[in-house]
């Protein structure tokens, strides 16, 4: 193999060519090269541009002959013309065959890059030193990190493909794949200064040369001959060219794969950041030469950039902010008029030799910030919604593109109110030099990331410094072109293709975790996504003094349009001490966090779905799966009528001679009694199993019931209450006069509305009254400590007390698919309704009506 030239690759003409043939989006990224390309033309231009070409695949130039025209990512009527189901699928085998066979040879590629690695940085400690570890660090900048990414890729993929049958999925994983391409962004970066500094070393130090010029790379394992020579800079080219290859091989995967199988949608979404990821690094790319260079005249990398809420003069305010190798920057996008290009404007930088993140007793108290009321957060949602389904109808009926993009509009407003405004996770930073800067973040997990990044940078020899203001402008300046996310993260910015998300119920179940170097108190939380941002949705127990604790507890999550899941692991920490004073809560320490997609092919199964999540050295094993919001409507009377659960109220309360249930007499019991000072209850989801357990007691009328209440976890308690109130075969208010208060509700007269609503309250059977009023007076109770507003309460009980039986839910229920169609949200309206009225003027019939006798 023929040396390389340093000076990278020239722009070429059929790039433009790529763009005629395929219809795209070009304005995020693009991917990856043929394995025989043997690098950089000589007398080229100094940064490597990625080769977009689709003549590169061999895949692909055998089907132009026959086709003729481009490659189409969304093949016509499932696959492409003339192209059969059991046709198709073979050529998705011989296409993941080839991929597989250059995979295996670029890993085999990047394990001799590897080699002299640990070597050259076990001598640079010595006395001789071959080089010194800033430049080890240079030149093989992101090699083990992409390494490990396609070391995972290959073995995850091998097995699928050695074991083949027509529904074998694996788009999960090239779409991983896909999602991790940050990092050959930060090595395309990177590269132009590594070859530079290879060249340099191998100039002034003989043994380095000797390394750099003669590698051994691995044969594949059929191949006869064991290793080949190949030079480093070589080497240190095929990152660049492998990013193409991926890209074209997505194409020749979605030529071949029918759009109803469970790959396609998946297999598109890695396509599209591939071909954003591609077109984003060749685009213009003067800026980010001349632009990122530190006062030591290194490189200055983009490392992470995002959109987060900083706290400023007592305001939120959406922030475009950019973690470089040496400074972190906060700005926001300038107001531009029509035609001129987008700008950032600096609001304020802290290089980071100066950051320091205050710890929680050293914090002082956040500036005062009216948190958004809970209502008003859920009437936003209630609009995006609303506007959602406004849409759809408008492209079904084929309107006006005017009139569907004043609905965007405003689609768009409220969902930037929601992402400003629903944080409360306070991410606090310092100036060793100055003032102290406040984000507040929606996830736990957003802010470990941030943190984790800074600190990882912060660990290398920094150098404080002071920007001109000519630097900060040309700084300032490049990130728009270096910046990797693009858009705010809301769902009105998502193309009309893009994956919806799921509706519904997702049952997780948390095994286990192992990789502990030492015993501690563990536990986990789980994360999804909802309306563009991540929230907390259940928190395991915290097992006790150990290295391996075994949790297997369920949960049941409902999911908003989710697309992603995310486990968290903490160290529990009991030193009242270190309590943070932006949210008074003690801080416990993350010991790992991890994501995976949810795939709707995998999780809408009847079975449970097992997998393991690794994150820094530790490993969780959990399972899922998952129930359609339709499913998850459906009311379902028990057959077992001699229990409580799924029997009508009033043959309970008969044959209980009671008022009351008993069943909801204890459950309100034991949460007043250690459980309504708790924050979030009713939110929290209690463990499923835990749930199950009293469920069966309940049903059996077991005697120790009271026994196993005292030791349950308060959120099994209130999960109890909530299933058997969802699980009642008609609502508490009825299937009858559900369409009354559905119409009550809507009534705009306040007096009429008054009347309305009394007048159906005194209308409800006995023991369904009594009860409704008791859970009335318990939930309202302790809202300024258990911080659950009234609206929150609403959210957990409007639904469950009014959704009708399936029967019903046939005529009323407009949009299964999506919890906040209009339905759902005049339930939680007819709830609110009570919930807010002062105690409700039914003094005189409370007084006359026992809540229970005593023989139970």
């Amino acid at each position: 193999m023929e040396p390389l030239s340093h000076r990278g690759l020239p722009r070429l003409s059929w790039i433009d060519t790529l763009y005629s043939n395929f219809s795209y989006g070009t304005d995020e990224y693009d991917g990856e090269g043929n394995e025989e390309q043997k690098g950089p033309p000589e007398g080229s231009e100094t940064m490597p541009y990625i080769d977009e070409s689709p003549t590169m695949s061999p895949q692909l130039s055998a089907r132009s002959q026959g086709g003729g025209d481009g490659v189409s990512p969304t093949p016509p009527e499932g696959l492409a013309p003339g192209v059969e189901a059991g046709k198709g699928l073979e050529m998705r085998k011989l296409v993941l065959s080839g991929f597989l066979a250059s995979e295996e040879i670029y890993i085999n590629q990047l394990e001799a890059l590897l080699l002299p690695m640990k070597p050259l940085k076990a001598t640079a400690t010595t006395s001789q030193p071959v080089l010194t570890i800033q430049q080890i660090e240079t030149i093989f900048y992101k090699i083990q990190d992409i390494y490990e990414i396609h070391k995972e890729f290959y073995d995850n993929l091998c097995p699928k493909v050695q074991q083949w049958d027509s529904q074998v999925t694996m788009g999960h994983l090239f779409q991983k794949l896909a999602s991790q391409l940050g990092v050959y962004k930060a090595f395309v970066d990177n590269y132009k200064v590594a070859l530079e500094t290879a060249e340099k070393c191998s100039q002034s130090n003989n043994q380095f040369q000797k390394i750099s010029e003669e590698l051994k790379v691995k044969g594949p394992k059929d191949s006869k001959d064991s290793h080949t020579s190949v030079t480093m800079e070589a080497l240190l080219y095929k990152p660049i060219d492998r990013v193409t290859r991926s890209t074209l091989v997505l194409h020749d995967l979605l030529k071949h794969t029918p759009v109803d199988h469970p790959d396609y949608p998946l297999l598109q979404d890695a396509l599209r950041i591939s071909q954003n990821f591609l077109s984003s690094i060749n685009e213009d790319i003067d800026p980010r030469r001349t632009a990122v260079t530190t006062p030591k005249g290194e490189t200055r990398q983009l490392v992470k950039d995002g959109f987060l809420v900083e706290v400023s003069e007592s305001s939120r305010k959406l922030r475009h902010v950019f973690l470089f190798t040496d400074v972190l920057l906060c700005a926001k996008l300038k107001k531009t008029s029509a035609g001129k290009h987008q700008q950032y404007d600096c609001k304020w930088y802290i290089p980071l030799a100066d950051l320091v993140f205050p710890s929680p007793e050293e914090s002082e108290a956040s500036p005062q910030v009216h948190p958004f009321p809970d209502h008003e957060l859920e009437d936003m949602k209630m609009k995006i919604s609303a506007l959602k389904s406004e849409i759809q109808k408008e492209k079904a009926n084929k309107g006006q593109s005017r009139a569907i993009e004043r609905l965007k509009k405003k689609m768009f407003e409220n969902e930037f109110l929601l992402l400003l405004n629903s944080p409360t996770i306070p991410f606090r930073i310092h100036n060793r030099n100055g003032k102290s800067y406040l984000f507040l973040l929606s996830s736990d997990y957003e802010r470990s990331e941030w943190r984790e990044a800074i600190q990882k940078l912060q660990k290398k020899d920094l150098q404080a410094f002071v920007l001109s203001s000519v630097e900060l402008q040309v700084l300032t300046g490049s990130c728009f072109k270096l910046r990797t996310v693009h858009n705010i993260p809301v769902t009105s910015n998502k193309d009309d293709d893009e994956s919806p998300g799921l509706y519904g119920f997702l049952h997780v179940i948390v095994h286990s975790a192992k990789g502990f170097k030492q015993s501690a108190n563990l536990y986990c939380t789980l994360e999804v996504d909802s309306f563009g941002y991540f929230v907390s949705k259940a928190k395991t127990r915290v097992f006790r003094d150990t290295a391996e604790p075994k949790w297997d507890e369920e949960f049941e999550i409902e999911l908003e349009g989710s697309q992603s899941l995310r486990i968290l692991c903490y160290e529990k920490c009991y030193d009242k001490t270190k309590v943070n004073k932006d949210n008074n809560e003690i801080v416990d320490k993350i010991m790992g966090k991890g994501q995976i997609q949810l795939d709707p092919q995998t999780v809408e199964t009847k079975n449970w779905h097992t997998d393991v999540i690794e994150m820094n050295g530790i490993k969780v094993e959990f399972s899922m799966k998952f129930t359609s919001r339709d499913m998850s409507l459906k009311r379902t009377p028990s057959k077992k009528q001699t229990g409580v659960f799924g029997v009508k109220i009033s043959v309970v309360t008969k044959r209980e001679r009671s008022k009351v249930p008993y069943i909801v007499r204890q459950c309100v019991e034991e949460v007043e009694k250690r459980g309504i000072e708790e924050v979030g209850i009713y939110r929290i989801s209690g463990v499923a199993t835990d749930i199950q357990a009293l469920k069966a007691v309940f049903d059996a009328n077991n005697k120790d019931i009271l026994l196993m209440l005292s030791d349950m976890d308060i959120n099994a308690i209130a999960g109890t209450l909530k299933l058997y109130f969802r699980e009642l075969p008609e609502p508490l208010l009825t299937d009858r006069l559900y369409p009354a208060f559905m119409e009550g509700i809507a009534l705009s007269d306040p007096a009429a509305k008054e009347n309305c609503m009394m007048h159906l309250l005194r209308s409800l059977p006995d023991p369904n009254l009594i009860t409704f009023l008791f859970l009335l007076e318990h939930v309202a109770e302790k809202e300024p400590i258990n911080k659950m507003s009234l609206h929150n309460l609403a959210t957990v009980f409007g639904p469950t007390l009014l959704r009708p039986s399936e029967v019903e839910s046939k005529a009323h229920v407009t949009s299964a698919a999506d919890i906040w169609s209009h339905d759902v949200m005049a339930q939680v309206q007819v709830l609110l309704y009570y919930l807010q009225h002062p105690p409700i003027s039914f003094a005189e019939l409370k007084r006359n009506t026992l809540y229970f006798s005593t023989d139970v």
